[in-house]
């Protein structure tokens, strides 16, 4: 079984019992990466001619996603790694929290690099409504999985497991990540920031290995777990999507007061809702927004995987080959 308390059964890698995983950790350490290899110093030239509303946009991105690669570190530190029995699990979220760390380190560097305020820009997710409220969404479902009380062998536990899950991997990493690389990518396509578009494209590399290891992690997890199958708890894990998405709306209003060149609110957040129909689909679920996708450049980081609808064909078959791109 994926989920539950390790034992000292648990701590030997062979007999590989989900092979997905361990091939995702194998993919993961081919795609290593380190910042300083980009010379984002190239990209100033670009800042230095940049409207006050598109450095805005840039600076407000950065302020979300300095704080938010270590709110998901911890939530996997904290509310997913002491819950999987799978040594294949724990080496690849082994990798996946380095991996945070180094997009941590990646955007410091272009703190470091741009002339941002940084003390302002370390303070704004603090400050504005809208990030506190990102914020606040995933400290909740977190804050219980460090709960004492939390009985992950029950069916209460398990499903408080896949609500973390959904929240941070599906609609953090999965939305709210994607909705700001959309927007980070945009400036390249008007050959602006080409640099810093080339860090982000390394890094929506590493986030596309975090989803699809977080879908593949849900969707075993509720084939193991029978019990979960439920129409009432379909409709829960829809409705967390559903928030998640309702929070980024609000934050892109944040983010494009007046709009840039080619992309305002309107813009990215059906783009936000188009993403967040793709993974609806990827955990068997029916869309919700049923829009179009206004950025088809971004397609490829999101189209919807081959995957089983647990919640209305039950498959004792699954499995998942990441080498296939299943």
């Amino acid at each position: 079984m994926l989920i539950g308390k390790a034992t000292p059964d648990d701590m030997s890698l062979h007999p590989l019992r989900y092979q997905w995983a361990y091939d995702l950790y194998n993919q993961a350490v081919r795609n290593t990466w380190f910042p300083h290899e980009i010379a984002l110093k190239e990209d100033l030239e670009d800042w230095s001619h940049m409207t006050e509303d598109e450095r805005h946009a840039v600076t407000f991105l950065m302020a979300f996603f300095n704080p938010a690669e270590l709110i998901v570190n911890r939530s996997i530190a904290l509310g997913i790694y002491p819950y999987l029995k799978s040594p294949e699990c724990h080496l690849y979220l082994a990798k996946q929290m380095w991996e945070e760390a180094n997009h941590c380190v990646a955007f410091e560097y272009v703190l470091e690099t741009f002339p941002f305020d940084r003390e302002k820009i370390f303070d704004l997710h603090l400050q504005v409504p809208s990030m506190v409220a990102k914020e606040d969404y995933i400290n909740k479902y977190m804050m219980r999985m460090t709960d004492d009380m939390l009985d992950i062998d029950s069916v209460d536990g398990k499903k408080d497991f896949i609500r973390n899950l959904v929240a941070t991997n599906i609609v953090m990493e999965g939305v709210w990540f994607y909705s700001g690389f959309m927007v980070a990518l945009s400036f390249r396509q008007r050959n602006q920031l080409r640099n810093f578009g080339s860090m982000i494209n390394w890094v929506l590399r590493d986030e596309s290995l975090h989803l699809k290891f977080g879908i593949n992690l849900v969707l075993n997890i509720l084939e193991e777990n029978q019990e979960l199958l439920t129409q009432e708890f379909a409709n829960e894990i829809r409705d967390i999507v559903v928030e998640g998405v309702e929070l980024e709306v609000l934050y892109n209003k944040d983010l494009f007061p007046t709009g840039i060149l080619g992309l305002n609110a309107e813009y990215v957040n059906q783009y936000v809702q188009y993403v967040a129909d793709r993974r609806l689909e990827e955990l068997g679920l029916e869309p919700h927004f049923n829009v179009s996708n206004p950025a088809k450049w971004m397609s490829t980081a999101t189209d919807v995987y081959e995957l089983v609808n647990f919640f209305e064909a039950q498959n004792t078959s699954y499995e998942v080959d990441a080498r296939a791109g299943h």
